[in-house]
């Protein structure tokens, strides 16, 4: 059987196949800061190395994009579960800079997901994220999934409204029924909160660092 598992890991593990997944694609409303948000990655490539495109983004109803992100990922398996990630990042609002990435994304135990990256910028900036979400099935088609999102950075960044150390947290509920498996509307609540010197720089800007949002939008893949 040896020989005849084998056979079959060269035959399949060659396969090319690829996914594009609008994780959220979101209005988000509350307290005089009505907004939209999109969060989408697609991949392709085989059963260890892909190529991985990463994008996000936010901004008011009524107004501009305010922050803008692209990436472009290698990644390569590093075990059943995970793959260790590396390419480049470049944001496009409120200003162009680019970064050199460095991440994990795969799945922890009992089935959390998670997305790590450290994010190095053309100005010396050293910066990260972790994302963290777990989907518990309540039905066949409806899903409740809890979500976390943390920053940080390791010196100050003024020019951003950034104070080194933990710098956001975003933790919310997201409710979504899945009409079909690739489409599901969603609703939720999520309070996001700016820590630290950068909730101080907030305030000093005129800005309330902390605000909960209602959350409606839509998550699909192709």
């Amino acid at each position: 059987m040896a020989a005849a598992r084998a056979q079959n890991a060269r035959m399949h593990g060659s396969m090319q196949t690829g996914m594009v997944m609008v994780e959220r694609l979101e209005a988000r409303l509350g307290e005089g800061h009505d907004g939209w948000l999109w969060d989408a990655q697609a991949w392709y490539g085989g059963d260890i190395d892909k190529v991985w495109f990463k994008t996000e983004g936010e901004g008011e109803l009524s107004g501009p994009v305010e922050d803008a992100e692209v990436q472009l990922l290698w990644s390569h398996a590093i075990g059943p579960f995970w793959d260790l990630q590396a390419g480049a990042r470049l944001d496009l609002e409120p200003e162009a800079r680019s970064h050199l990435v460095l991440g994990a994304q795969g799945l922890a135990p009992y089935m959390v997901h998670v997305d790590a990256a450290a994010f190095v910028s053309d100005r010396g900036d050293l910066t990260g994220r972790v994302e963290t979400e777990y989907d518990q099935k309540l039905t066949q088609r409806l899903i409740l999934q809890p979500r976390i999102e943390v920053e940080l950075a390791a010196q100050d960044i003024p020019e951003r409204g950034i104070g080194a150390g933990l710098t956001k947290i975003e933790p919310g509920l997201r409710l979504r029924y899945e009409i079909e498996r690739e489409f599901a509307p969603y609703i939720g609540v999520e309070y996001e909160a700016k820590l630290g010197q950068t909730a101080d720089l907030a305030r000093v800007a005129g800005e309330d660092p902390d605000a909960f949002k209602l959350l409606i939008g839509v998550r699909a893949w192709f």
